[in-house]
């Protein structure tokens, strides 16, 4: 038995046999599962049956895995649901559309049953580190409050995506560190992502748009990455 056994998962699949092997394997772990099929169903589900943790197929009847993801994201009673993303397509910018809606990883199909269980688990995990560290940071006049899933600038309330939300948040939990470009993707992006690490920059850029403090704060290291300075 694994330490998140006993956990509840929602897949969301509409392949009958896809979803029966997922259940049958996850069951076999310890996991407890609840199943559906179409995109409306699983967005019922994940309000109904709160799971721990949803596997979201990317092609669905009714409502696609894009759309579930980024309602679950924009509801609070749901938006810190952790998501593995599935799907049977290769492009590189459906992945990257699911991760920038929040996708916290994503399995590409054909998959192994038991390297997608090995994901889960490894999810878990990481989710159960990030409970052990402080849950709110401070940087000047700057507050990140991981529980509430909210950052303040001034006392004012500043609205970012969550792959924005976990690049502050791994900037501010190592200050004075450089951590190269690498790093961060694998750290807030997953180390499956295929994507540039162009990615970074992109979202270092609108973080010091929507936070002007950042400015000055967030240094670039040529060649390497970023580095935050020390208060």
């Amino acid at each position: 038995m694994t330490p998140a056994a006993g956990k509840k998962i929602l897949i969301v699949e509409d392949e009958k046999d896809i979803l029966e092997l997922v259940k049958l394997y996850l069951e076999k772990e310890g996991f407890r599962t609840c199943t559906a099929t179409t995109g409306q169903e699983g967005l019922r589900q994940v309000h109904d049956a709160h799971p721990d943790l949803v596997i979201l197929d990317l092609m669905l009847a009714e409502m696609d895995g894009l759309e579930v993801c980024k309602r679950i994201r924009a509801d609070p009673h749901t938006s810190m649901t952790p998501i593995i993303m599935l799907t049977a397509k290769a492009e590189e910018s459906d992945m990257v559309i699911g991760l920038e809606l929040g996708a916290d990883d994503y399995v590409t199909k054909p998959f192994s049953p038991k390297s997608l269980v090995a994901r889960v688990k490894a999810l878990f995990r990481r989710l159960e580190r990030k409970q052990e560290e402080p849950s709110r940071y401070t940087y000047g006049p700057l507050v990140l409050d991981l529980a509430r899933h909210e950052v303040k600038a001034n006392g004012r309330d500043v609205p970012l995506t969550a792959k924005e939300f976990g690049l502050l948040e791994h900037l501010l939990r190592n200050p004075g560190r450089v951590m190269t470009r690498d790093v961060l993707l694998n750290s807030v992006w997953g180390y499956d992502y295929y994507g540039t690490t162009r990615t970074v920059d992109v979202h270092i850029r609108r973080l010091k748009q929507k936070i002007p403090l950042l400015n000055e704060a967030i240094v670039s290291v040529k060649s390497l990455g970023y580095k935050l300075k020390e208060q």
